[in-house]
């Protein structure tokens, strides 16, 4: 019987224990805090899926390659889309209860997609949805599962393969010393939105899996490719304001009231994330720093209130009553479109090592992500990865679309630098490679991470710090070397697209 060994517990993580399960493997799940603290867990706008005769899988693919500004995998959204309904009818089965109309599933739309195909489960808590569904059914199952427990490093060893030597990776590292042993490693670590001081991800998400992989040796990619979402509650905590409200109607105004997205973009408030995001940002920047308003007062009190209950709660935990007055909203980091490189599988470039969901980067999302598709990666990559995780394995692809790796220095625990805080780190990588970056700005966040020394690994807390500093110094070795503009990378230097640079960006250490 094959141990597959699971880091992570959000839906490309459960699924994929649940499915190895299913295909008769012994598995176990660890995750550093309770199985429900995941990015899936706070994920709101709902779930892109093809599930209508008035929609097609080629519409959604379309959409999907737009948005990803000329750098999405075509084959790998093909997947993706053909494979969505079989995977949503799977999350279905094991529990999970997407909102209905009059009998039959209820699609949303959302931000530039040409049709409405948004399913939702609470209304703005299908993540939430998602997640307990999941979780009922791994504690039913057989799966081992260690909770509040961190990984802190993989487990690599030489082995012989054709009279030459390779490394296979053998287990992980705990933070107790402890190595746990398995046949494959499925990397579902989630995304790194504390590498930034404004984020809607939970503490948790602090690029785990990223930093490991990467301090193993493996290759990641497109590690400069960072969606902030347009919208968050401009209040301590930065609580998502979904996309869907966009979708339903609300439109964003300034300081005085007037709606300037129309100014900026043919789609106004539902043109793509990144474009919407920067006109917050220059419209904030003409008012001084002072947050826009998203006016949902169109909408009514009653309706939010059914349609957004969470969003309503929160809103109003903080004093707003979005119904009769427009909320303050600022964009802040939200998705991770780089990650460790895989293939449409989950392969990644060390042989036993698979990566699923935000963690990886299999250029489904290219520059930019669709809204709504991340949860429905995570359900169809989830299943995919499991169908080769005993299968021999492959020589990692390299094709015309991916560069060949820059091999970058990203530190370890001997360096004699200063030590830093959290949140002196976020506030570097938010000023350097936020919404906007320059090579100037860049090359100087750069010089102060390489000064700054690798915490020593005692407690979760310097797990995290020393996986945070990793990841943003490769994050500003790539924002440095890709020289144009493109989805969530804007550079003001080279503000324009360049079509010669339409090509995934690799980041390997040396």
């Amino acid at each position: 019987m094959m141990h597959v060994l699971v880091v992570g517990s959000g839906v490309a993580g459960m699924t994929a224990a649940l499915e190895s399960l299913d295909a008769g493997h012994d598995v176990t799940l660890v995750t550093k805090s309770g199985l429900a603290e995941s990015n899936t867990r706070y994920a709101q706008g709902g779930v892109a899926v093809v599930m209508t005769s008035e929609d097609s899988v080629a519409s959604h693919v379309q959409d999907t390659l737009v948005a990803g500004a000329g750098l999405s995998d075509e084959d790998t959204v093909e997947v993706l889309v053909s494979e969505g309904p079989d995977a949503v009818r799977e999350l279905i089965d094991r529990g999970v209860a997407f909102d209905q109309h009059d009998g039959v599933l209820a699609h949303g739309l959302e931000a530039a997609h040409s049709h409405a195909r948004i399913l939702h489960a609470g209304g703005d808590a299908t993540g939430a949805g998602i997640a307990y569904a999941l979780i009922d059914r791994l504690r039913e199952s057989a799966a081992t599962v260690l909770e509040n427990t961190t990984v802190v490093d993989l487990v690599v060893e030489p082995v012989e393969a054709n009279l030459s030597t390779r490394s296979r990776v053998v287990g992980v590292r705990l933070l107790d010393g402890t190595e746990l042993t398995a046949d494959a490693i499925v990397l579902a670590t989630g995304g790194a939105g504390q590498l930034f001081p404004y984020t809607t991800n939970p503490e948790v998400a602090t690029a785990d899996g990223l930093a490991m992989a990467l301090r193993a040796g493996v290759v990641a990619a497109d590690l400069e490719f960072y969606q902030f979402h347009p919208t968050s509650l401009a209040a301590p905590g930065n609580f998502l304001i979904s996309e869907a409200v966009r979708g339903e109607g609300a439109v964003l105004i300034d300081i005085d009231g007037r709606r300037f997205m129309t100014d900026v973009h043919p789609d106004a408030e539902l043109a793509p994330r990144d474009v919407v995001a920067r006109g917050i940002a220059a419209q904030m920047a003409r008012q001084h720093g002072a947050p826009v308003r998203l006016d949902a007062t169109a909408l009514g009190s009653e309706f939010l209130a059914k349609r957004f209950p969470n969003i309503d709660a929160a809103c109003r935990a903080q004093g707003f009553d979005w119904g009769t007055t427009p909320i303050p909203v600022t964009p802040a980091a939200h998705y991770y479109m780089g990650g460790i490189r895989t293939d449409a599988w989950g392969r990644t470039s060390l042989p036993g090592l698979f990566a699923v969901g935000e963690a990886a980067c299999n250029g489904l999302h290219g520059a930019n992500r669709l809204a709504s598709n991340s949860l429905l990666e995570g359900a169809v990559y989830g299943t995919r990865v499991v169908e080769v995780l005993d299968q021999p394995w492959e020589a990692f692809p390299s094709d015309a679309d991916w560069s060949a790796p820059e091999s970058v220095d990203l530190g370890d625990a001997t360096d004699d630098g200063r030590s830093f805080t959290r949140d002196e780190l976020q506030q570097l990588m938010w000023d350097a490679a936020g919404l906007s970056r320059d090579g100037e700005t860049l090359a100087k966040a750069a010089a102060v991470l390489a000064a700054w020394s690798t915490p020593d690994v005692t407690d979760a807390k310097s797990a995290e710090d020393a996986n945070l500093l990793v990841v943003a110094r490769a994050v500003v070795a790539s924002a440095l070397a890709r020289r144009e503009s493109r989805g969530g990378h804007f550079r003001t230097d080279f503000p324009e697209t360049d079509p010669a640079q339409a090509r995934h960006s690799g980041v390997v250490a040396r």
